[in-house]
C-alpha cells in the first residue's frame, strides 16, 4: 500500500505502454512480412558468413540492399523463437514500444506526466509509424537508434558529461548501419542542441563535437569498410550497388540519389521505364509521361525500396528528379499536406505550429533560454530537416515519414503544456487563445485529409463542426472555472486524436501492405496500389505464372490476400560459407501466415517445377537461377534450397558476369535457369544470351502445368534452360 501512497507507479506510463503494446502487437502473429527481408533472415540463419554480410540467399551469392543491423536483430529473434512471421516481426514491434517509452520519459522530465502521456499516445496513433513498425522493414529499428541518440545527447547536457554525446553519435552510427544516410537526419539536432545547451566554453564544445564527428564516422562506416576490404571472391556481391561496394551503395543509391531521384535502382534514372520486351513499346531510357500506366514489378508493387523493375507513373522533373515518385506527390513546399502524404504523418503539424508559437512567445517574454526551450529547439532541429527533405526528395516511400513521429509527438506534448498554461491563466492576454485555435486548426486540417481521400462525408462534417465548437467554446469559456476548462481541453484533445487513430487502426488489424506499408483506410480499400491516394489502383486476381514464379503474372486485387501453400517452417542449417550444399529435405509443415496485400509475394510455389528440379538435383550449390530476387521468394521461403538471384532484387545488379557464370556451371554449382520473357529490361542481356546459346530448353510439359508453351516464342512466357554439357 505504501507503494500507492508514495505514487511510485506511473499510471500514465502504464497506459502508454498498454496502448502502444496493443497498437503494435495485436494480431501480430497473423501479420505478414516483406519477403525480400524475410528470405534474407532465413538465409542468415544458415551460417555466420551469411549473417554478417546479410546474404539474401543461403549460398551467399548476393546481399540485400541495406546494411545488416536490423536484419541481425530479426535473425537473432528467429533463432530464439523459431523462424516464423511473428519472430521476424517481433524486433520491429518491440522497438516501437521502447521508442515510445523513451519519448515519454524525455517529455515527462521537462514538461510533466500529462504532456508525456500525450506524446506517448501520439506516437501510437501516428498512422505510418504503426504501419511500418508492424512490418520487418528496417525503419522501426532506425527510429529506436535515433530516439536513444536523442536521449543520450539530452543527458549529456543535463549531466555535463561528454561521454553521453559519444553514445549519442555512436547510436546514430548504428542507425547508419540500419538504413544508411537517413540516420543522419538527426545530426543537426544533436550538434545544435549540444552547442546551445552544454554549459562549457566554446573551445571545449568544438573539441567535443570534433571528437564526436570522428566517432560518428568510425561507427557509421565500420561495417562498410570491412565488407569493401574483403576480397569479392570471399563474400557476397553487395546488392543494389553497381560496383560491388557498400560505400558506393551508401553514398549513391541509398544516399544522394534519394534526394535527386537520379537512381531508380541499379543505375536506372528515376522516371524512366525499363525495356519491357517486344510486346511492350517502352524501352530503357524512355521518359514516363504523366499519363503513362504504372509498371507492375514482379512483386505486384513496390516490394522493396529498390523497385528496380520500373517506376510508377509520374513526371520527371529537372535534373532527373522524379515527381509523384512512388505515389509521394510532386516536390514542393506543400508536399506533406498533399493528398499523397498528408494522411501518413502530417495530422498534427498545425498543432506543432501553434505549440512553437506559444513556446517562442514564452522565450521572448522571459528573454532567457531555459531547458524547455532548448528541448523544443532539439525536436525542431530534427523535424524541420526531415520536412525539408521529404518536400524536395525525388525517391522515397511513404513509410519513410515514420521518422517524423518522435519529433511531432514530443513537440505536441511539450507544446500542450505551454498552451494549457496560457489558456488557464486569465492574465496571459492573446496567448490564452492559442490552445482553442490550435485545436480548431488541427481539426480543420484533419477534415481536409478526409475530404482529400473521400473518406466519409459524415467524418468530414463532424470534424468541421468540432473545429468550430472547439474554437467557440474555447474563447467563450476561457475565463470559466478550472473544471470547465479541463473538460474543454480534454474533449478537444480526444477529438484531435480520433481521426489519426481511425487512420492507424487498419494497420493494427493487418489491413495494409507489409512490403511498402501505407497507412489509412485508402490503403485498406485499394491495397498497396492506392499509395495513400497517389498511386495506381490495382485490379485483377492474384496469380502465379504457371511457367515461373510469383511476380511474373498480374498483381492481386485490392484488399485480397494471395493464396499460399503453408509449407514454411523453421530454417535449418544448410551449408557454410564455402558454398558446398547438400540436398535438403523440404521444410517441415508450419503455418507461415501470408495475409498480405502485396501482389506477387507469398504465393504458392509452382509445384510441378519444384518437383522437376528436385528430381534432377545432384547437390548443386543453387537449385535454380532466376533473373531477380523477387522470382526466388517462393522456393526459398518453402524449402532449404538456394536460388540464385542473378541480378539482385530487381534484376539489374551486375552481380554476375559471363565469365563467372561459365566457371560456376562448369564447376557444377548451377544447372537450371528460368528466364522470363516479360522481364527483358531487368535482365542482363549478355547473361541471358549466354544461357540461350549454351543451354538447352526444357520441354514446358515436363515442368509446367500451363497449356501454353514457353517454347513458342511468346514474350510473356518463362523458359526453363538446363546446362548439360
Amino acid at each position: 500500500m505504501n507503494l500507492f501512497k508514495k505514487k511510485r507507479i506511473d499510471f500514465y506510463l502504464i497506459g502508454v505502454i498498454l496502448f502502444s503494446g496493443f497498437m503494435n502487437f495485436f494480431l501480430l502473429n497473423k501479420a505478414s512480412t516483406n519477403e525480400y527481408y524475410t528470405v534474407a533472415v532465413k538465409s542468415m540463419m544458415k551460417s555466420f558468413h551469411n549473417f554478417f554480410y546479410a546474404s539474401f540467399d543461403p549460398a551467399g551469392f548476393i546481399t540485400v540492399d541495406k546494411p545488416p543491423v536490423a536484419l541481425w536483430l530479426q535473425t537473432i529473434s528467429a533463432k530464439l523463437f523459431g523462424f516464423s512471421n511473428f519472430s521476424v516481426l517481433l524486433p520491429g514491434a518491440a522497438a516501437a514500444i521502447v521508442s515510445t517509452v523513451i519519448v515519454y520519459q524525455m517529455v515527462k522530465r521537462r514538461a510533466g506526466k500529462l504532456p508525456a502521456f500525450i506524446s506517448g499516445m501520439i506516437m501510437s496513433v501516428t498512422p505510418i509509424f504503426i504501419a511500418v513498425t508492424r512490418t520487418n522493414n528496417t525503419d522501426s529499428t532506425l527510429i529506436l537508434c535515433l530516439v536513444i541518440a536523442a536521449w543520450a545527447v539530452l543527458k549529456a547536457a543535463s549531466t555535463a558529461q561528454f561521454r553521453w554525446l559519444l553514445l549519442s553519435v555512436a547510436m546514430i552510427g548504428i542507425g547508419f548501419n540500419v538504413k544508411m544516410f537517413e540516420a543522419f537526419m538527426i545530426v543537426p539536432a544533436v550538434y545544435l542542441f549540444y552547442w546551445i545547451a552544454m554549459k562549457i566554453n566554446w573551445k571545449k564544445k568544438m573539441l567535443h563535437l570534433l571528437a564526436a564527428t570522428v566517432v560518428l564516422a568510425g561507427v557509421s562506416l565500420s561495417w562498410a569498410v570491412v565488407v569493401d576490404l574483403t576480397p569479392a571472391s570471399k563474400r557476397p556481391y553487395v546488392g543494389g550497388s553497381q560496383t560491388n561496394s557498400v560505400l558506393e551503395l551508401a553514398f549513391g543509391y541509398n544516399g544522394v540519389s534519394r534526394l535527386t531521384g537520379q537512381q531508380g535502382g541499379g543505375g536506372q534514372k528515376a522516371g524512366t521505364m525499363p525495356s519491357m520486351g517486344k510486346n511492350n513499346k517502352a524501352q530503357s531510357g524512355t521518359t514516363v509521361s504523366e499519363n503513362a500506366p504504372a509498371v507492375k514489378s514482379s512483386s505486384g508493387g513496390n516490394s522493396s525500396e529498390n523497385q528496380m523493375g520500373g517506376t510508377p507513373n509520374g513526371r520527371t522533373g529537372g535534373g532527373g528528379r522524379q515527381g509523384n515518385m512512388f505515389g509521394t506527390g510532386n516536390a514542393g513546399p506543400f508536399r506533406l499536406f498533399s493528398k499523397s502524404l498528408s494522411g501518413q504523418a502530417s495530422w498534427l503539424l498545425p498543432f506543432v505550429l501553434f505549440s512553437v508559437i506559444a513556446i517562442a512567445a514564452d522565450w521572448l517574454r522571459r528573454r532567457k533560454l531555459d531547458e524547455k526551450h532548448s528541448f523544443t529547439i532539439f525536436w525542431l532541429a530534427w523535424l524541420v530537416p526531415a520536412m525539408v527533405f521529404f518536400s524536395i526528395a525525388g525517391f522515397f516511400h511513404q513509410y519513410y515519414l515514420s521518422l517524423m513521429a518522435p519529433p511531432i509527438a514530443a513537440l505536441v506534448g511539450i507544446g500542450f503544456a505551454y498552451l494549457w498554461r496560457d489558456f488557464s491563466d486569465p492574465k496571459s492576454s492573446w496567448r490564452g487563445y492559442l490552445l482553442p485555435i490550435a485545436f480548431g486548426a488541427t481539426l480543420l486540417f484533419e477534415a481536409v485529409i478526409f475530404y482529400q481521400n473521400s473518406i466519409g462525408t459524415i467524418w468530414t462534417m463532424l470534424l468541421i463542426a468540432a473545429a468550430i465548437m472547439t474554437i467557440g467554446f474555447g474563447v467563450v469559456w476561457r475565463t470559466a472555472e478550472w473544471k470547465v476548462q479541463s473538460a474543454i481541453a480534454g474533449s478537444s484533445l480526444l477529438l484531435m486524436l480520433l481521426a489519426p487513430l481511425y487512420w492507424t487502426l487498419p494497420s493494427t488489424f493487418n489491413q495494409t501492405n507489409s512490403a511498402t506499408p501505407i497507412a489509412g483506410p485508402s490503403a485498406t480499400q485499394s491495397g498497396m496500389g492506392a499509395m495513400g491516394g497517389g498511386g495506381q489502383q490495382r485490379s485483377g486476381n492474384q496469380s502465379s505464372d504457371e511457367n515461373g514464379f510469383p511476380g511474373d503474372g498480374p498483381g492481386g486485387s485490392p484488399g485480397e490476400a494471395p493464396s499460399v501453400n503453408n509449407e514454411s517452417g523453421a530454417a535449418g542449417n544448410s551449408q557454410g560459407s564455402n558454398g558446398t550444399q547438400e540436398q535438403f529435405e523440404q521444410m517441415p509443415n508450419r503455418t507461415f501466415n501470408k495475409s498480405m496485400r502485396q501482389g506477387g509475394m507469398g504465393e504458392q510455389v509452382n509445384t510441378k517445377l519444384l518437383n522437376y528440379l528436385r528430381k534432377h538435383y545432384n547437390g548443386e550449390k543453387f537449385i535454380l537461377a532466376v533473373p531477380s530476387a523477387q522470382s526466388a521468394y517462393s522456393i526459398m521461403m518453402k524449402t532449404n534450397y538456394a536460388v540464385m538471384a542473378m541480378g539482385g532484387f530487381g534484376g539489374s545488379d551486375p552481380a554476375l558476369t559471363v565469365s563467372k557464370l561459365e566457371k560456376m556451371v562448369k564447376a557444377g554449382e548451377i544447372k537450371y535457369f528460368l528466364i522470363s520473357g516479360n522481364r527483358g529490361g531487368a535482365q542482363n542481356s549478355s547473361i541471358t544470351n549466354w544461357i540461350k546459346k549454351n543451354c538447352t530448353k526444357v520441354k514446358s510439359s515436363d515442368w509446367s502445368s500451363s497449356d501454353s508453351s514457353s517454347q513458342s516464342g511468346s514474350e510473356g512466357q518463362s523458359t526453363l534452360y538446363v546446362y548439360n554439357k
